[in-house]
């Protein structure tokens, strides 16, 4: 199975971001992005890959430990950016610091198991549209020309969204068929509370 590690904003902050990014869709170069629904908007901390079934218990063992030493902290979307012209972003504040230290804890415990590294630095963000077409067998990318993706991001960039605690690790399954992905938490884990 497709697996990933990530925290999941609330309803709340979730929704007040789908309020703003409203709009921006109607914007001039959004027509050519595919949009992530709002169900699917998270903050991957690892990507696994695929992983067997039997797998599952170990790595279940190690976000465990991970959670219990790791606290609760607060976070706030905000902002946005973009990836070179394929992916458009919002982004976090708060302590993203201790988001950090939880992703580079749980890229450890869960790299013991799945042999899965990360070649990327950890960047906090959620994935609000790609470059490309859902529709047809080819999937052919068209880009967005990069002043219409910067329009975009532009017209986010003042946002910021309610605070939140980041109070949650969960284990999310990933099933891409149909051309959209689906997403499916496994299991969850409470990260420590020092108040």
């Amino acid at each position: 199975m497709r697996l990933f590690v990530a925290v999941l904003p609330p309803v709340e902050a979730l929704q007040g971001l789908a309020d703003v990014v409203a709009p921006v869709r109607e914007l001039p170069g959004a027509e050519r992005l595919r949009w992530t629904g709002v169900e699917g908007w998270h903050l991957t901390l690892a990507f696994l890959g695929e992983v067997p079934a039997g797998s599952l218990p170990e790595l279940e063992a190690g976000l465990a430990a991970v959670a219990e030493v790791h606290p609760v902290h607060r976070l706030r979307i905000a902002g946005a950016g973009r990836f070179g012209d394929r992916v458009l972003w919002a982004g976090v504040e708060g302590q993203a610091w201790a988001l950090r230290r939880l992703a580079d804890a749980v890229t450890g415990a869960t790299a013991e198991v799945t042999g899965a590294t990360d070649d990327f630095a950890f960047h906090p963000h959620l994935t609000l549209a790609r470059a490309g077409s859902s529709r047809g067998h080819r999937r052919a990318v068209q880009r967005v020309a990069a002043a219409e993706l910067d329009g975009l991001v532009a017209a986010l960039a003042d946002y910021r969204g309610p605070e939140w605690d980041a109070a949650e690790l969960h284990l999310v399954r990933s099933d891409l068929g149909g051309g959209f992905a689906h997403y499916e938490t496994l299991r969850s884990w409470a990260l420590a509370d020092w108040s």
